[in-house]
């Protein structure tokens, strides 16, 4: 059996911290791999586990994004029936209106929308960590009609860039204010 001192242990402990707020909607990289450089981690060790942890969730989202849609259609469907029942009309009259409806988008929404509308998914996935996350990124482009490998390769390579970015630009950038200091 494998036995780990104190300090082992606190180590393990804030990588795991690290890869669960990678994980966390609306938590990216770009949190995750400064804070874990500031705290004197490996900054290779910290870049992978920030990329894992928020490709990880990009990934099930890419997986399980149809099934989802069918099941919350379903859900909707249900719900309106049953209240239309209950109020003596039909489905119809008591749906309620969609995100693609009358209902008011919020602003993240619509800048991602035009980006994907003038550049594509990969326009998206590249500009995603800096304005909506990877997460709901992600999720915008399965809404908006990608394909389910498409947004999983190209959330891929835009989190793999902006991780090694952000690890390397956290490195220079402590190590200039006195806040990182390269183990030699």
């Amino acid at each position: 059996m494998l036995e780990m001192n104190a300090p082992e242990w606190g180590t393990a402990w804030q990588y795991a911290a690290l890869f669960l707020l990678a994980a966390a909607p609306w938590l990216e990289v770009f949190l995750v791999v400064p804070l874990g450089i500031a705290w004197g981690l490996n900054p290779a060790a910290v870049a992978v586990t920030g990329f894992v942890g928020n490709w990880i969730p990009v990934l099930l989202i890419a997986l399980f994004f149809r099934q989802f849609t069918a099941w919350r259609t379903k859900r909707r469907t249900r719900k309106a029936a049953l209240t239309a029942a209950q109020s003596g009309g039909t489905a119809a009259e008591t749906a309620t209106p969609t995100s693609a409806g009358t209902t008011a988008e919020s602003k993240k929404h619509r800048r991602a929308k035009r980006i994907w509308e003038r550049y594509g998914i990969p326009g998206l996935a590249l500009t995603a960590p800096a304005i909506v996350g990877t997460d709901i990124a992600a999720l915008l482009a399965l809404t908006f009609g990608s394909s389910p490998r498409w947004v999983l390769l190209w959330m891929t390579v835009s989190l793999a860039l902006w991780t090694v970015l952000l690890a390397v630009g956290s490195v220079y950038g402590l190590e200039f204010i006195g806040w990182f200091q390269p183990k030699s």
